[in-house]
């Protein structure tokens, strides 16, 4: 089992991470400030031995909002309620705006070698809003994980917005310049 803190650049907000690899298992804790809403979530998500996501929930502490996805592996979603969700087919990875962790799952899955990049449709959870979307971002290797770690540019191509982030020798991120460090 793996631990990992970060907490958002600004300082206002945590997250415990908790992981196992082979097959990609994690559930976590985060504390969070979104245009001046604070929030209490929990997520878990798990992977198959391929490193895709099949299964991902997201909720609320109170109970008043949270959500349940499942993929086949292949693309195909469906809700907590197993109804089908054809907007996010062809999405192996997901994305929770909350936590830096998610960015590892392509990472991981792709094992991309220096200078190879890849475009990618992800299923994206906005929190605190809960809503789910399928949008299009960009890995591409800058250093290949190594026994030190390795560095990747983040780029979506959804909202523009690019990062450079490092990340540890399992694929996690390290920090995420001006948005989250790690405290570990």
């Amino acid at each position: 089992m793996n631990d990992v803190l970060w907490e958002p650049a600004d300082g206002a907000g945590l997250e415990h991470l908790r992981y196992e690899t082979g097959p990609l298992s994690a559930d976590s804790v985060v504390l969070g400030v979104d245009e001046g809403d604070r929030f209490r979530i929990r997520y878990a998500l798990d992977c198959d031995a391929d490193g895709r996501v099949r299964s991902v929930s997201v909720e609320s502490f109170d109970g008043e909002a949270g959500l349940e996805l499942a993929a086949d592996g292949e693309g195909r979603w469906t809700d907590g309620d197993g109804a089908p969700i054809p907007e996010l087919d062809g999405c192996l990875d997901a994305d929770i705006s909350a936590t830096p962790f998610t960015n590892a799952l392509p990472i991981r899955r792709l094992n991309l070698a220096s200078g190879e990049s890849a475009t990618l449709s992800m299923v994206y959870v906005s929190v605190p809003a809960f809503e789910v979307s399928a949008v299009q971002q960009r890995y591409t290797c800058l250093d290949p994980v190594d026994a030190d770690g390795g560095r990747f540019r983040y780029e979506s191509l959804t909202s523009g917005f690019s990062a450079e982030i490092p990340v540890d020798s399992e694929g996690v991120v390290r920090d995420y310049p001006d948005l989250f460090r790690r405290t570990d």
